[in-house]
């Protein structure tokens, strides 16, 4: 095993260096590339990308508008099989105790727990991933919640209800 290599969990807070500190983070080994929660995207007659990080419901919200002449667009296909095209930049973060420049998509994260995505491009020949370490518990969401609810409560009901065509 290389020495080199710091083992970070499954999820972690990061730094993105000169704009938030303390920001959640999944760690994914199954996607690709690295995203990051951003708004207010657009590009001026100029050619040059505008974006705030986050939006103004996170905790993580300056309303700083960061203005890049460096970027590029992609095609990212979701876990559902869409297609989107997607803006990126680089970012300096801190993560596993390395500061390190990170390629992120940025996207619509505002429905997710983690506000940033690890993926492999940004792990490989850096980071171990041992899924058993958290430095964050997750919440569970309220339709979880409420799943776990009606199925404690009756559990051939909840099967009856959600399973009706298997017998």
């Amino acid at each position: 095993m290389d020495n080199a290599m710091e083992v970070i969990g499954s999820n972690t807070l990061i730094d993105i260096i000169g704009h938030a500190d303390g920001v959640p983070a999944k760690v994914d080994t199954g996607a690709d590339s690295s995203a990051v929660w951003a708004s207010n995207i657009m590009v001026d007659p100029k050619g040059m990308l505008h974006f705030t990080l986050f939006d103004e419901s996170s905790t993580h919200y300056t309303g700083e508008v960061i203005t890049r002449k460096d970027y590029g667009a992609v095609a990212v296909r979701s876990s559902n099989g869409q297609s989107e095209v997607r803006y990126r930049t680089h970012f300096a973060i801190m993560l596993g105790g390395k500061r390190i420049k990170v390629l992120c998509n940025l996207s619509n994260r505002s429905r997710n727990q983690f506000p940033v995505l690890i993926g492999r491009r940004t792990l490989v020949k850096k980071f171990l991933v041992n899924v058993t370490k958290r430095e964050i518990t997750p919440k569970l969401s309220k339709d979880t919640i409420k799943v776990k609810k009606e199925f404690t409560k009756d559990r051939y009901r909840f099967f009856k209800k959600h399973h009706k065509n298997i017998t």
